[in-house]
Formats: C-alpha cells, sequence, structure tokens
C-alpha cells in the first residue's frame, strides 16, 4: 500500500496535522501548537497549548509576554496527540532550544526541521539526524553558491581588526536571538577575556541564555559605560543600530555584520558594513543536501527559502521532492 501522507497537510500558515487537530508553528493563534523555535517566523503568543522544549517556551515568555498551556518537551521525549499521533522533538542546532519534530502516524514518520544548521555551535545541542519518510526542510540558503566559510576565521576577523586599530572599537550587528549569543560564545572559545558590550536590547535574551547554562563571559552594558572605556573593545548589537544614531556614541567603530547574508557583497554594500562576516545559523547548500542523503526519506518537501533549486537537486539525485507555499518564512537578518 503506497504511502500518501495525507494526514499531513502544509497550508500558508503553517502545517497542519489532521487526526491530532494541532499545528506545526502557525503564522496565526490555534488551539494547539507545536513550535520549533522562538525565531517571530514560527512562534507566537495567543495559542491555547503551545508544546516546546522548555528553553523555547522561556523565550516565548521573554519574547512575547505569555506563556498559558505551556506544555515542556524535552528532546528524546514522545508525546502522544490525539489521532493516535506520537510527536518526538529532536535537536536542531538552530538557536537555543531549537528543534526538530518528528510525527509519527500509522506507520509513517514525518519529521519537520523548522530551522537547522549542521555546523557545531556552543550555545545550542547540536543536530540529530533523523530518518523518516517525509522530510520538511528549510531553504533560506539553498543555492550553490551560498557555501558557508569555517566561523574561526570570521571571529578572527574581529579579533584582528581589533588588534590593528586598539584605539578604535568594533561594532557586531547580529540577530537578537541566536546569532548575537553565538558570536559571543565564539569570541570565547577563540580567547576573548575582555568584556564584551551590549546594546540594552540584548541584555535579557543573553541573561536567559546563560540561566539555561550557557557561558557568555563578562557581559556589560552600552548604557552604563563611558565612551572612551569602549575603545579596543567589542561591542554587539542589533543590525539595525549599526548605522542609528546609537552608534554615534561608539569610539570611532568598525561595522561589522553577522549573517549568512554577507556572502552577497551588495547586502554589506548596502548596510554600509566594512566586515561582512558570514556567520549563519541556517543550513548552507551543502549541509542541506547532505542532510538529504543523511536522513533518506522517500520524499522531500521544501519551505521558507529558495525551493526551486533544492527541487532541481533532488530531481537530479532521482528524489522525489515537493515545493510548499509557505508565507512570512523569512528572516532578513537570519
Amino acid at each position: 500500500m503506497t504511502a500518501d501522507f495525507s494526514w499531513i497537510q502544509p497550508h500558508p500558515h503553517g502545517i497542519y496535522i489532521a487526526p491530532a487537530d494541532c499545528w506545526i508553528d502557525p503564522s496565526r493563534a490555534v488551539e494547539t501548537a507545536l513550535v520549533t523555535h522562538g525565531h517571530a517566523d514560527h512562534a507566537r503568543g495567543g495559542h491555547g497549548t503551545t508544546i516546546a522544549t522548555p528553553e523555547t517556551l522561556a523565550i516565548m515568555k521573554l519574547r512575547y509576554a505569555t506563556d498559558d498551556g505551556a506544555t515542556p518537551a524535552l528532546y528524546g521525549e514522545t508525546i502522544t496527540l490525539p489521532g493516535q499521533v506520537r510527536a518526538t522533538y529532536t535537536p536542531a542546532g538552530h538557536v537555543l532550544g531549537s528543534a526538530q519534530i518528528l510525527l509519527e502516524h500509522a506507520g509513517e514518520r514525518v519529521v519537520i526541521t523548522g530551522d537547522y544548521k549542521r555546523r557545531s555551535d556552543p550555545t545550542c545541542a547540536e543536530f540529530a539526524v533523523t530518518p523518516c519518510d517525509v522530510f520538511i526542510t528549510e531553504a533560506t540558503f539553498g543555492l550553490p553558491l551560498f557555501i558557508h566559510p569555517p566561523i574561526a576565521g570570521e571571529i578572527a576577523t574581529i579579533t584582528d581588526a581589533l588588534a590593528a586599530h586598539p584605539e578604535r572599537s568594533v561594532l557586531v550587528g547580529a540577530y537578537a536571538l541566536g546569532k548575537a549569543q553565538r558570536v559571543i560564545a565564539e569570541l570565547r572559545a577563540a580567547g576573548h577575556t575582555d568584556p564584551i558590550y551590549l546594546h540594552g536590547a540584548m541584555e535579557k535574551m543573553c541573561a536567559l541564555y546563560q540561566e539555561h547554562g550557557v557561558d557568555l563571559g563578562d557581559l556589560r552594558l552600552v548604557a552604563d559605560t563611558e565612551k572612551d572605556a569602549m575603545r579596543g573593545q567589542i561591542i554587539i548589537c542589533p543590525p539595525s543600530a549599526l548605522n542609528d544614531r546609537w552608534a554615534r556614541r561608539m569610539p570611532d567603530p568598525i561595522t561589522a555584520m553577522a549573517s549568512g547574508w554577507m556572502r552577497v557583497r551588495q547586502r554589506a554594500r548596502q548596510r554600509n558594513v566594512e566586515l561582512p562576516l558570514i556567520v549563519s545559523d541556517h543550513a548552507d547548500w551543502t549541509e542541506l543536501t547532505q542532510t538529504i542523503e543523511d536522513v533518506n526519506p522517500q520524499e522531500t518537501w521544501i519551505t521558507h527559502g529558495r525551493e526551486d533549486a533544492l527541487l532541481r537537486w533532488c530531481e537530479l539525485h532521482q528524489r522525489k521532492g515537493r515545493a510548499l507555499a509557505m508565507i512570512g518564512r523569512e528572516d532578513e537578518d537570519e
């Protein structure tokens, strides 16, 4: 009997699990939501019940001021949903608490990845390959030109710039959830022990990471620091603050931005960035294709990103693929 997986129903606003009457990462409020991670294009408040990892629930409480109906799911724990559907959360390697969701029903296995990466990251659990029949993958960087370099070299770009210009500061634009904490943790791993200064918008999320066991070292607020004290220091801010009036408080800053999009030179020029840092929390082209081979599903469903190129790769490798039409699934600053 050929499986048709009709119990998994992709919609523009999320993925509906018909037997369980629940949704994966819905973009509007629903009665029951299974959430992969805390970024705003996957998580929101207002659900009757929200099932997610404890870390993701904590992030959602901080960001969306809601924890009504919060139901924690630990990595590896299997939850039985209505309609004889079983859900198991496994690490996605994207940000703190990020998870893939394995759904099992009627002898079929479907994995929804949310967002993921395969690179080592000191701030979150490593991606777990989970064999399945249908693999629903993101494709944010689903073009062959997106090959992310080793992060050590990108971190060295920051510290080398600082060493060459000790009278200046290095101002790094990084997304407030995940990217900022990863850059800080990688700087620590590279031996940078000096205080790192934060834009106020970064403070609470960095504190949450530290509360969950991620050591970020000595962090200080720009607002509490004299301008000259930040010479020869690294400052982390949201990308939107790089060219804002706030940045004028920094001592002759060298501007940098950490994003997978920095592979595209035009994007760096648009941001007026002196040091484009190719640091991504999403899988690059090699990771996307390797993961499909590792998981080896009967079908690959592709969403939120460059679906066409990955779909074509599937066709060339005699793999059944399908592009899903999902709305609002791209984070500009990733």
